[in-house]
């Protein structure tokens, strides 16, 4: 039995020098099935084996999709080279405003764009897997909480992860329950609708996310870790394979692994 051959994917690393950059860079060079034929980074005196402009508006080479692990202030070059070229992009900035998050929307109308709140496809299925327990559970008593844990660098918390595990939990419950926070404020028992979310910093967890199902007399935990950041330039990476040659529209990693 042959395997069909898979198309060779040419990809635009956008960020290429930075941390997630460089890590993408790596695993492609051992991915016969996706190259880099450029990149742009604002700094450009690290050496590659690609092209490096230091503005995507300079880039003169065609791709058959971009990644983007940039930075916020160039999210809006970024997206109108891709409308212009008819490039597929896969967005991984984070931290874009609500204008920016408008123009991604308005972008996706004119090109395929695909963005998620994590790129781990670990986290991708674990989603799926939630909204199976969410909907048998939620109505049979099981309490929602979740818990999150990352090194003591990170400043933000619940991390963006977290609060879109309980979205996405949330969904399945036609958004009626809140989120809570911070429980030291008040003294009453939990009230049934809501999503409890916590959060632990330490150490160098690289990232943590346990969602529990407690109900009476058992429970039930479901738990994704990371153990480097390089599962999100994995995830990445394969969106951009999906991407390549997509029709117009916005585009997320539950498509990537349906």
């Amino acid at each position: 039995m042959t395997h069909k051959e898979e198309k060779m994917v040419n990809i635009i690393m956008h960020g290429c020098n930075g941390k997630m950059g460089r890590v993408i860079t790596d695993l492609v060079s051992k991915d016969e099935n996706v190259q880099i034929v450029a990149g742009v980074d604002a700094y450009t005196e690290v050496p590659n084996e690609y092209p490096v402009f230091s503005s995507i508006t300079d880039c003169d080479i065609k791709a058959d999709a971009i990644i983007d692990f940039a930075v916020t202030a160039a999210i809006d070059d970024l997206l109108d080279y891709a409308v212009r070229t008819n490039t597929p992009v896969v967005v991984c900035t984070t931290g874009l405003s609500a204008e920016q998050l408008d123009k991604v929307n308005e972008a996706s109308k004119k090109v395929a764009v695909l963005r998620s709140a994590n790129m781990s496809l670990g986290i991708n299925t674990l989603m799926k897997l939630l909204r199976i327990a969410t909907d048998v559970l939620a109505d049979r008593g099981f309490d929602i909480e979740i818990v999150e844990k990352h090194h003591n660098q990170k400043v933000d918390a619940p991390s963006g992860t977290a609060l879109a595990l309980a979205d996405c939990i949330n969904q399945v419950l036609d958004n009626e329950y809140d989120y809570a926070y911070d429980r030291s404020t008040v003294r009453e028992k939990r009230r049934k609708k809501e999503i409890g979310l916590s959060a632990v910093r330490g150490g160098t967890i690289v990232g943590e996310h346990e969602v529990i199902y407690a109900g009476t007399d058992e429970i039930i935990e479901i738990k994704h870790t990371a153990y480097s950041k390089a599962i999100f330039a994995k995830g990445a990476i394969d969106a951009a394979k999906f991407l390549a040659g997509k029709a117009t529209g916005m585009y997320d990693m539950s498509d990537v692994i349906d």
